[in-house]
Protein backbone atom coordinates (compact mmCIF):
# COMPACT_ATOMS: atom_id res chain seq x y z
CA UNK A 1 0.00 0.00 0.00
CA UNK A 2 1.13 3.36 -0.75
CA UNK A 3 1.33 5.53 2.56
CA UNK A 4 -0.21 8.70 0.92
CA UNK A 5 -3.55 6.74 0.08
CA UNK A 6 -3.74 5.33 3.36
CA UNK A 7 -6.85 6.13 5.61
CA UNK A 8 -5.61 7.29 9.07
CA UNK A 9 -3.10 9.75 9.87
CA UNK A 10 -0.31 10.49 12.54
CA UNK A 11 -0.29 12.42 15.59
CA UNK A 12 2.79 14.10 17.29
CA UNK A 13 0.75 14.09 20.49
CA UNK A 14 -0.56 11.85 22.57
CA UNK A 15 -4.14 12.08 23.05
CA UNK A 16 -4.85 14.13 26.39
CA UNK A 17 -8.12 11.78 27.54
CA UNK A 18 -5.52 8.43 27.47
CA UNK A 19 -3.65 7.01 29.95
CA UNK A 20 -2.40 3.26 28.71
CA UNK A 21 0.66 3.26 26.50
CA UNK A 22 -1.14 1.11 23.82
CA UNK A 23 -4.14 3.38 23.28
CA UNK A 24 -1.34 6.62 23.57
CA UNK A 25 0.25 4.46 20.56
CA UNK A 26 -2.11 2.74 19.15
CA UNK A 27 -4.05 5.93 18.23
CA UNK A 28 -0.84 8.07 17.46
CA UNK A 29 0.05 6.06 14.74
CA UNK A 30 -3.53 5.63 12.91
CA UNK A 31 -4.44 2.12 13.86
CA UNK A 32 -7.22 3.09 16.50
CA UNK A 33 -9.74 5.59 16.80
CA UNK A 34 -11.48 6.28 19.99
CA UNK A 35 -15.25 6.86 19.67
CA UNK A 36 -16.60 6.72 23.58
CA UNK A 37 -14.67 4.82 26.74
CA UNK A 38 -13.59 1.71 25.57
CA UNK A 39 -15.28 2.01 22.22
CA UNK A 40 -12.63 1.82 19.23
CA UNK A 41 -12.57 2.33 15.59
CA UNK A 42 -10.33 0.23 13.70
CA UNK A 43 -7.90 1.75 11.21
CA UNK A 44 -7.00 0.29 7.99
CA UNK A 45 -3.17 -0.20 9.53
CA UNK A 46 -5.21 -1.45 12.78
CA UNK A 47 -7.55 -3.82 11.29
CA UNK A 48 -4.19 -5.65 9.74
CA UNK A 49 -2.81 -6.50 12.74
CA UNK A 50 -6.16 -7.75 14.35
CA UNK A 51 -6.94 -9.78 11.22
CA UNK A 52 -3.10 -11.25 11.71
CA UNK A 53 -3.90 -12.46 15.13
CA UNK A 54 -7.18 -13.77 15.02
CA UNK A 55 -5.47 -15.89 11.80
CA UNK A 56 -3.05 -17.47 14.18
CA UNK A 57 -5.75 -18.24 16.81
CA UNK A 58 -7.60 -19.92 14.19
CA UNK A 59 -4.57 -22.13 12.91
CA UNK A 60 -3.94 -23.19 16.45
CA UNK A 61 -7.88 -23.41 17.08
CA UNK A 62 -8.19 -25.91 13.93
CA UNK A 63 -4.94 -27.89 14.96
CA UNK A 64 -6.76 -28.96 17.73
CA UNK A 65 -10.07 -30.22 16.09
CA UNK A 66 -12.02 -26.72 16.57
CA UNK A 67 -14.41 -26.16 14.18
CA UNK A 68 -15.23 -22.25 13.50
CA UNK A 69 -19.12 -21.22 13.79
CA UNK A 70 -20.85 -17.88 14.43
CA UNK A 71 -23.51 -17.20 17.19
CA UNK A 72 -26.01 -13.79 17.41
CA UNK A 73 -24.59 -11.32 19.51
CA UNK A 74 -28.24 -10.27 20.43
CA UNK A 75 -29.77 -12.88 22.50
CA UNK A 76 -33.32 -12.95 23.70
CA UNK A 77 -33.90 -13.28 27.92
CA UNK A 78 -35.08 -16.70 28.04
CA UNK A 79 -31.82 -18.25 26.80
CA UNK A 80 -29.98 -16.22 29.99
CA UNK A 81 -33.10 -16.91 32.23
CA UNK A 82 -32.75 -20.71 32.09
CA UNK A 83 -29.11 -20.12 34.15
CA UNK A 84 -30.09 -17.28 36.39
CA UNK A 85 -27.79 -14.85 34.17
CA UNK A 86 -29.94 -12.53 32.94
CA UNK A 87 -29.56 -10.16 35.85
CA UNK A 88 -26.17 -9.79 35.47
CA UNK A 89 -24.72 -6.38 35.85
CA UNK A 90 -22.13 -6.59 32.99
CA UNK A 91 -24.47 -7.49 30.03
CA UNK A 92 -26.17 -4.39 27.94
CA UNK A 93 -29.98 -4.58 27.64
CA UNK A 94 -32.64 -3.68 25.22
CA UNK A 95 -36.26 -4.22 24.42
CA UNK A 96 -37.37 -5.03 20.81
CA UNK A 97 -41.05 -4.75 19.47
CA UNK A 98 -43.73 -6.11 21.22
CA UNK A 99 -41.85 -6.04 24.55
CA UNK A 100 -39.13 -8.27 23.69
CA UNK A 101 -36.32 -8.11 26.11
CA UNK A 102 -32.58 -8.84 24.55
CA UNK A 103 -29.46 -8.14 25.87
CA UNK A 104 -26.19 -8.18 23.97
CA UNK A 105 -23.88 -11.26 24.45
CA UNK A 106 -21.24 -10.98 27.01
CA UNK A 107 -20.62 -14.37 26.54
CA UNK A 108 -21.87 -17.36 24.61
CA UNK A 109 -22.51 -20.80 26.99
CA UNK A 110 -26.49 -19.83 26.97
CA UNK A 111 -26.34 -19.70 23.35
CA UNK A 112 -24.14 -22.48 22.59
CA UNK A 113 -25.20 -25.08 24.50
CA UNK A 114 -28.67 -25.33 23.70
CA UNK A 115 -27.71 -25.15 19.97
CA UNK A 116 -25.53 -28.27 20.60
CA UNK A 117 -28.21 -29.71 22.37
CA UNK A 118 -29.82 -29.95 18.94
CA UNK A 119 -27.47 -31.79 17.09
CA UNK A 120 -25.80 -34.35 19.87
CA UNK A 121 -27.65 -37.30 21.31
CA UNK A 122 -25.54 -40.08 21.33
CA UNK A 123 -21.97 -41.16 22.86
CA UNK A 124 -20.66 -41.31 19.19
CA UNK A 125 -21.59 -37.36 18.16
CA UNK A 126 -18.55 -36.64 21.02
CA UNK A 127 -16.11 -35.14 21.66
CA UNK A 128 -16.77 -32.09 19.95
CA UNK A 129 -15.07 -28.50 19.88
CA UNK A 130 -16.89 -25.29 18.49
CA UNK A 131 -14.98 -21.83 18.70
CA UNK A 132 -16.18 -18.22 17.18
CA UNK A 133 -14.78 -14.96 16.67
CA UNK A 134 -16.86 -12.47 17.95
CA UNK A 135 -17.50 -9.00 19.25
CA UNK A 136 -18.72 -8.92 22.45
CA UNK A 137 -20.14 -6.36 24.77
CA UNK A 138 -19.54 -5.75 28.32
CA UNK A 139 -20.59 -3.07 30.37
CA UNK A 140 -17.35 -2.62 31.91
CA UNK A 141 -17.26 -0.01 34.84
CA UNK A 142 -13.63 0.55 34.47
CA UNK A 143 -12.97 1.12 30.45
CA UNK A 144 -10.11 3.42 30.81
CA UNK A 145 -6.93 0.98 29.82
CA UNK A 146 -7.43 1.34 25.60
CA UNK A 147 -8.28 -1.86 23.80
CA UNK A 148 -7.40 -4.30 27.09
CA UNK A 149 -10.91 -3.23 28.81
CA UNK A 150 -13.08 -2.40 26.22
CA UNK A 151 -16.80 -2.15 26.46
CA UNK A 152 -17.06 -3.54 22.74
CA UNK A 153 -14.28 -6.12 22.06
CA UNK A 154 -13.07 -8.92 19.69
CA UNK A 155 -12.80 -12.19 21.38
CA UNK A 156 -12.32 -16.24 20.50
CA UNK A 157 -14.49 -18.23 22.51
CA UNK A 158 -14.00 -22.04 22.29
CA UNK A 159 -16.53 -24.40 24.19
CA UNK A 160 -15.79 -28.05 23.78
CA UNK A 161 -18.23 -30.89 25.00
CA UNK A 162 -16.96 -34.51 26.36
CA UNK A 163 -18.50 -37.22 27.77
CA UNK A 164 -17.05 -37.54 31.00
CA UNK A 165 -13.67 -35.45 32.63
CA UNK A 166 -11.00 -37.79 31.51
CA UNK A 167 -11.73 -36.73 27.52
CA UNK A 168 -11.83 -33.19 29.07
CA UNK A 169 -9.34 -33.27 30.96
CA UNK A 170 -7.13 -34.88 27.75
CA UNK A 171 -8.61 -31.52 25.63
CA UNK A 172 -8.03 -29.48 28.17
CA UNK A 173 -4.15 -29.70 28.09
CA UNK A 174 -4.11 -29.62 24.38
CA UNK A 175 -6.10 -26.22 24.27
CA UNK A 176 -3.68 -25.22 27.31
CA UNK A 177 -0.73 -26.15 24.82
CA UNK A 178 -2.21 -24.21 21.59
CA UNK A 179 -2.41 -21.16 23.65
CA UNK A 180 1.13 -21.17 24.90
CA UNK A 181 1.67 -21.63 21.30
CA UNK A 182 -0.59 -18.74 19.82
CA UNK A 183 0.98 -16.43 22.62
CA UNK A 184 4.62 -17.38 21.02
CA UNK A 185 4.17 -16.63 17.90
CA UNK A 186 2.43 -13.35 18.37
CA UNK A 187 5.40 -12.55 20.74
CA UNK A 188 4.12 -12.08 24.02
CA UNK A 189 6.04 -13.95 26.66
CA UNK A 190 3.16 -15.60 28.60
CA UNK A 191 3.25 -17.12 31.96
CA UNK A 192 0.16 -19.96 32.64
CA UNK A 193 -0.98 -18.85 35.94
CA UNK A 194 -3.59 -20.94 38.08
CA UNK A 195 -6.55 -19.31 39.12
CA UNK A 196 -9.19 -19.87 40.46
CA UNK A 197 -12.00 -22.35 39.27
CA UNK A 198 -14.73 -19.98 40.90
CA UNK A 199 -17.98 -22.96 41.12
CA UNK A 200 -16.87 -24.46 38.09
CA UNK A 201 -13.61 -26.56 39.34
CA UNK A 202 -10.40 -26.20 41.39
CA UNK A 203 -8.61 -24.37 39.60
CA UNK A 204 -8.43 -22.47 36.18
CA UNK A 205 -6.01 -21.16 34.27
CA UNK A 206 -5.02 -17.87 33.01
CA UNK A 207 -2.55 -16.84 30.87
CA UNK A 208 -0.67 -13.70 31.69
CA UNK A 209 1.89 -11.39 30.50
CA UNK A 210 4.56 -9.71 32.83
CA UNK A 211 4.52 -5.95 32.51
CA UNK A 212 4.78 -3.10 34.90
CA UNK A 213 1.46 -1.65 33.25
CA UNK A 214 -0.21 -4.85 34.47
CA UNK A 215 -3.30 -4.90 36.58
CA UNK A 216 -3.27 -8.67 38.01
CA UNK A 217 -0.80 -10.10 40.40
CA UNK A 218 1.29 -12.86 40.09
CA UNK A 219 3.08 -15.09 42.71
CA UNK A 220 5.83 -16.41 39.88
CA UNK A 221 7.93 -19.25 40.99
CA UNK A 222 11.57 -19.33 39.05
CA UNK A 223 12.77 -22.32 40.74
CA UNK A 224 9.73 -24.86 39.61
CA UNK A 225 7.66 -22.15 37.09
CA UNK A 226 4.28 -23.01 39.06
CA UNK A 227 2.71 -19.63 39.28
CA UNK A 228 -0.92 -18.35 40.81
CA UNK A 229 -2.48 -15.20 40.53
CA UNK A 230 -2.49 -13.34 43.92
CA UNK A 231 -6.53 -14.55 44.12
CA UNK A 232 -5.41 -18.18 45.39
CA UNK A 233 -2.59 -17.39 46.90
CA UNK A 234 -2.04 -18.70 50.58
CA UNK A 235 1.59 -17.03 51.38
CA UNK A 236 4.75 -16.17 50.06
CA UNK A 237 6.23 -19.90 49.87
CA UNK A 238 5.39 -22.20 46.18
CA UNK A 239 3.40 -24.60 47.10
CA UNK A 240 5.06 -27.03 45.04
CA UNK A 241 8.83 -26.47 45.57
CA UNK A 242 8.67 -24.21 48.62
CA UNK A 243 10.47 -21.85 47.38
CA UNK A 244 10.43 -17.75 47.45
CA UNK A 245 8.08 -16.90 45.07
CA UNK A 246 8.39 -13.20 43.12
CA UNK A 247 5.07 -10.77 42.78
CA UNK A 248 4.89 -9.52 39.07
CA UNK A 249 2.28 -7.11 37.78
CA UNK A 250 0.57 -8.76 34.45
CA UNK A 251 -1.70 -8.06 32.07
CA UNK A 252 -4.20 -11.47 31.15
CA UNK A 253 -4.50 -12.25 27.87
CA UNK A 254 -6.55 -15.72 27.92
CA UNK A 255 -7.72 -18.01 30.08
CA UNK A 256 -9.35 -21.17 30.12
CA UNK A 257 -11.92 -23.26 32.56
CA UNK A 258 -12.87 -26.44 33.26
CA UNK A 259 -17.33 -25.74 32.93
CA UNK A 260 -18.50 -29.46 34.05
CA UNK A 261 -22.24 -29.17 34.08
CA UNK A 262 -22.95 -25.48 35.06
CA UNK A 263 -24.48 -25.09 31.55
CA UNK A 264 -25.39 -28.65 30.20
CA UNK A 265 -27.77 -29.73 33.16
CA UNK A 266 -29.99 -26.55 32.65
CA UNK A 267 -30.23 -25.89 28.88
CA UNK A 268 -30.76 -29.45 28.75
CA UNK A 269 -27.97 -31.04 26.73
CA UNK A 270 -27.83 -34.93 27.53
CA UNK A 271 -26.45 -37.63 25.69
CA UNK A 272 -26.81 -41.54 25.50
CA UNK A 273 -24.09 -43.50 26.76
CA UNK A 274 -23.45 -47.46 24.94
CA UNK A 275 -25.84 -48.70 27.68
CA UNK A 276 -28.98 -46.09 26.24
CA UNK A 277 -28.59 -44.08 29.88
CA UNK A 278 -28.87 -40.29 29.01
CA UNK A 279 -25.97 -38.74 30.95
CA UNK A 280 -24.78 -34.96 31.16
CA UNK A 281 -22.18 -33.12 28.63
CA UNK A 282 -19.65 -32.56 30.27
CA UNK A 283 -17.97 -28.71 28.90
CA UNK A 284 -14.84 -26.42 28.92
CA UNK A 285 -14.44 -23.06 27.96
CA UNK A 286 -11.18 -21.38 26.29
CA UNK A 287 -11.40 -17.47 25.71
CA UNK A 288 -8.93 -15.29 23.99
CA UNK A 289 -9.22 -11.80 22.79
CA UNK A 290 -7.18 -11.21 19.75
CA UNK A 291 -7.93 -7.28 20.30
CA UNK A 292 -6.37 -7.54 24.23
CA UNK A 293 -3.76 -9.52 22.72
CA UNK A 294 -3.16 -6.49 20.16
CA UNK A 295 -3.00 -3.99 22.94
CA UNK A 296 -0.85 -6.46 24.75
CA UNK A 297 1.44 -6.51 22.50
CA UNK A 298 2.18 -3.03 22.48
CA UNK A 299 2.40 -3.46 26.33
CA UNK A 300 4.96 -5.05 25.82
CA UNK A 301 7.37 -3.92 22.99
CA UNK A 302 7.51 -0.44 21.94
CA UNK A 303 10.12 2.08 22.88
CA UNK A 304 10.47 6.05 23.16
CA UNK A 305 10.06 6.44 19.36
CA UNK A 306 7.08 4.23 18.90
CA UNK A 307 5.62 0.68 18.83
CA UNK A 308 7.82 -2.59 17.68
CA UNK A 309 5.75 -4.75 16.01
CA UNK A 310 6.71 -8.71 16.32
CA UNK A 311 6.75 -9.83 12.25
CA UNK A 312 4.11 -12.42 12.77
CA UNK A 313 1.30 -9.63 13.67
CA UNK A 314 2.88 -6.31 11.75
CA UNK A 315 0.50 -4.54 9.58
CA UNK A 316 3.50 -4.50 6.83
CA UNK A 317 6.62 -6.77 7.39
CA UNK A 318 8.37 -4.02 5.27
CA UNK A 319 8.09 0.04 5.49
CA UNK A 320 9.98 1.81 1.90
CA UNK A 321 10.85 5.31 2.76
CA UNK A 322 11.60 7.28 -0.21
CA UNK A 323 13.70 10.67 0.87
CA UNK A 324 13.75 13.06 -2.17
CA UNK A 325 12.05 13.37 -5.95
CA UNK A 326 14.62 12.90 -7.93
CA UNK A 327 13.56 10.64 -10.88
CA UNK A 328 15.95 7.60 -9.91
CA UNK A 329 14.61 7.50 -6.40
CA UNK A 330 10.89 7.07 -7.20
CA UNK A 331 11.67 5.12 -9.79
CA UNK A 332 13.80 2.61 -7.48
CA UNK A 333 11.36 2.88 -4.59
CA UNK A 334 8.70 2.47 -6.81
CA UNK A 335 10.06 -0.63 -8.38
CA UNK A 336 11.12 -2.21 -4.80
CA UNK A 337 7.53 -1.58 -4.08
CA UNK A 338 6.39 -3.99 -7.10
CA UNK A 339 8.80 -6.35 -6.48
CA UNK A 340 8.16 -6.82 -3.01
CA UNK A 341 4.21 -7.24 -3.19
CA UNK A 342 4.33 -9.75 -6.00
CA UNK A 343 7.14 -11.58 -3.83
CA UNK A 344 3.94 -12.03 -1.40
CA UNK A 345 5.95 -9.60 0.82
CA UNK A 346 3.78 -7.43 2.93
CA UNK A 347 5.05 -3.79 2.30
CA UNK A 348 4.09 0.18 3.24
CA UNK A 349 5.91 2.71 0.09
CA UNK A 350 5.88 6.12 2.15
CA UNK A 351 5.67 8.24 -1.66
CA UNK A 352 4.17 11.31 0.59
CA UNK A 353 6.11 14.66 0.49
CA UNK A 354 7.39 15.02 3.49
CA UNK A 355 10.75 15.99 5.42
CA UNK A 356 13.53 13.11 6.02
CA UNK A 357 13.07 13.69 9.63
CA UNK A 358 8.90 13.38 9.62
CA UNK A 359 9.40 10.03 7.43
CA UNK A 360 11.46 8.28 9.94
CA UNK A 361 9.37 9.62 12.85
CA UNK A 362 6.40 8.32 11.56
CA UNK A 363 8.08 5.03 10.36
CA UNK A 364 9.09 4.69 13.92
CA UNK A 365 5.83 5.45 15.36
CA UNK A 366 4.05 2.73 13.28
CA UNK A 367 6.87 0.50 14.12
CA UNK A 368 7.23 -1.74 10.94
CA UNK A 369 9.92 -4.43 11.54
CA UNK A 370 12.24 -2.84 8.44
CA UNK A 371 12.69 0.16 6.95
CA UNK A 372 14.24 0.51 3.28
CA UNK A 373 15.33 3.34 2.85
CA UNK A 374 15.67 4.92 -0.67
CA UNK A 375 18.11 7.74 -1.21
CA UNK A 376 20.05 9.64 -4.09
CA UNK A 377 23.35 9.53 -1.41
CA UNK A 378 22.99 5.55 -1.22
CA UNK A 379 21.70 4.90 -5.04
CA UNK A 380 25.27 6.29 -6.15
CA UNK A 381 26.80 3.09 -4.38
CA UNK A 382 23.73 0.81 -5.99
CA UNK A 383 22.33 0.40 -2.71
CA UNK A 384 20.05 1.21 -0.23
CA UNK A 385 19.71 1.49 3.96
CA UNK A 386 18.05 -1.36 5.47
CA UNK A 387 17.40 -0.83 9.26
CA UNK A 388 15.31 -3.47 11.58
CA UNK A 389 12.83 -1.69 14.10
CA UNK A 390 14.46 -3.32 17.31
CA UNK A 391 18.22 -2.22 16.26
CA UNK A 392 20.05 1.15 15.54
CA UNK A 393 22.41 -0.54 13.28
CA UNK A 394 21.82 0.49 9.24
CA UNK A 395 23.38 -2.10 6.78
CA UNK A 396 23.87 -0.89 2.93
CA UNK A 397 22.23 -4.14 0.61
CA UNK A 398 22.33 -4.22 -3.11
CA UNK A 399 19.84 -3.00 -4.87
CA UNK A 400 19.29 -5.86 -6.60
CA UNK A 401 19.29 -8.02 -3.99
CA UNK A 402 16.98 -6.52 -1.62
CA UNK A 403 13.40 -8.56 -2.44
CA UNK A 404 15.32 -11.66 -1.79
CA UNK A 405 17.03 -10.54 1.57
CA UNK A 406 13.27 -9.98 2.61
CA UNK A 407 11.78 -12.68 0.98
CA UNK A 408 14.06 -15.13 3.70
Amino acid sequence: MKQSFLFGKTRVEDPKDETSINAKLLMRAGFVDKLAAGIYSYLPLGLRVLYKIQNIVREEMNAIGGQELLLPALHPRASWEQTGRWNEDVMFKTQGHGGQDYGLGWTHEEIITPLVARFVSSHKDLPLALYQMQTKFRNEPRAKSGILRGREFNMKDLYSFHRDTHDLDAFYERALQAYSRVFERCGIPALVVEASGGSFSKYSHEFQMPTDSGEDIVYSCSACGRHQNKEIVEGNACPSCGGDRQELKAIEVGNIFKLGTRFSEPCGLRYADEQGKEQPVIMGCYGIGPSRVMGSVVEASHDTKGIIWPETVAPFKVHIVALGSSEAVISTAGALYTALHESAVDVLYDDRDMSAGAKFADSDLIGIPYRVVVSERTLKQGSVELKKRRSDETILVDVGELVRTLSK
